[in-house]
């Protein structure tokens, strides 16, 4: 679905859209053969190809292409491969008034889980996020590539490649962890993240990659990875997952940097068309969030789920809102918050993301993140 056609654009049915239950609750139809190890998307782009070879012409993304070569790690060397991990104890405890609200609520779907039950519910969650990520970094991969491909910059071109590696090597680390550690891969490709993931394949215009996945897809996950990494204390995740945040922090300024040049001449037709977009892709990774497969194999009826997820409190969203800390100020930064009388902003505060405009966006942080990864590896290595 273009943003065109996307229905978010309609005012008056965008919020019954945004809350559809029948729409959230899918979670089996963007992978019609379920049995296929091959999902084929059509790739509309042109591959570019420039003659201008003046390295550094934009000091920003060369900036980011030398940083980005001398923080490259292995898999298997930096990592202790050897740890054992017990899928129960590599969980933290669930909130416990998160925990309330679902069992001693009796419209829940959760009510009157026992003991055993809630500890299944957390190992299944936890297999099911690390194989998200893993699905999206595969995601990354395939959209990097493109970007190498469509871009017509030397310094982004450079840059992207080096992207290129890190993806391939997240997709290969967060694979190894759930095949040896958490007993196998086991959930597919949530349908909101496959469609979203499509839509950004296939879109020929070259800065919808960047917007789809460098700030969109790559800003959640930053989020996310940060917020399992202080949460959890298994020491080979936690290490898997810090260096990985470094990565990613570099793609997503990489996405910053870019299109914060390339919005500057875009007319308000074509931003308000980047604006739809972002908000349909803000609602597809807040659905994908709802675990429409964990609550299958739970033998939980998922459309009943999503209605009691959807009607959870405001105080117990903290993070679903805080997966969008590091997209909303990024967003503002590109200024899309506030083109076209603020549709995005209005759009955010709808859903209870707008809090986040002021946070540090990411076309700087990745400095920091590196620094952090580095001091700690060294601290390691000294005891």
């Amino acid at each position: 679905m273009t943003a065109t056609e996307n229905p978010v654009s309609d005012e008056y049915s965008l919020a019954n859209y945004a809350n559809d239950p029948e729409r959230i609750s899918e979670y089996s139809v963007w992978n019609s053969d379920v049995t296929s190890a091959i999902h084929a998307v059509e790739d509309n782009a042109d591959a570019i190809f420039t003659w201008d070879y003046n390295k550094g012409s934009r000091p920003a993304l060369d900036k980011l292409y030398e940083k980005a070569k001398t923080s490259q790690w292995n898999g298997q060397t930096d990592l202790d491969w050897s740890i054992d991990v017990d899928p129960y104890a590599v969980l933290t405890a669930a909130d416990p008034l998160e925990v309330q609200y679902f069992a001693e609520n009796p419209e829940s779907p959760l009510y009157k889980f026992n003991e055993k039950e809630w500890a299944e519910v957390g190992v299944e969650s936890f297999k099911w996020s690390l194989a998200q990520f893993m699905h999206g970094e595969q995601g990354a991969l395939i959209c990097t590539a493109k970007i190498v491909e469509t871009v017509p910059w030397i310094d982004a071109k450079y840059y992207a490649a080096t992207q290129v590696m890190d993806e391939a090597r997240h997709v290969e680390v967060f694979a190894q962890y759930l095949d040896t550690k958490m007993g196998g891969i086991d959930y597919p490709c949530n349908t909101h993240l496959g469609l979203l993931l499509d839509d950004i394949v296939n879109d020929s215009r070259w800065d919808m990659t960047y917007l789809g996945m460098q700030i969109m897809v790559e800003g959640l996950a930053l989020a996310a990875f940060g917020f399992m990494h202080q949460t959890t204390e298994e020491p080979l995740l936690k290490k898997l997952l810090r260096y990985v945040m470094a990565d990613e922090a570099r793609h997503v300024a990489f996405g910053v940097i870019t299109l914060k040049e390339i919005y500057q001449d875009m007319t308000a037709a074509e931003l308000r068309d980047r604006q739809v977009f972002v908000f349909e892709a803000a609602l597809r990774m807040r659905d994908r969030f709802m675990r429409q497969e964990v609550w299958e194999r739970m033998g939980v009826d998922v459309k009943d789920m999503v209605k009691f997820q959807l009607s959870m409190p405001d105080e117990l969203r903290v993070f679903q809102r805080m997966l969008f800390s590091k997209i909303v100020p990024n967003c503002r930064k590109l200024g899309l918050l506030d083109t076209g009388d603020g549709w995005l902003r209005d759009r955010f505060t709808d859903i209870g993301v707008i809090e986040f405009e002021n946070w540090v966006d990411t076309g700087e942080e990745y400095m920091e993140l590196d620094e952090v990864t580095k001091d700690r590896d060294a601290e390691e290595a000294a005891r």
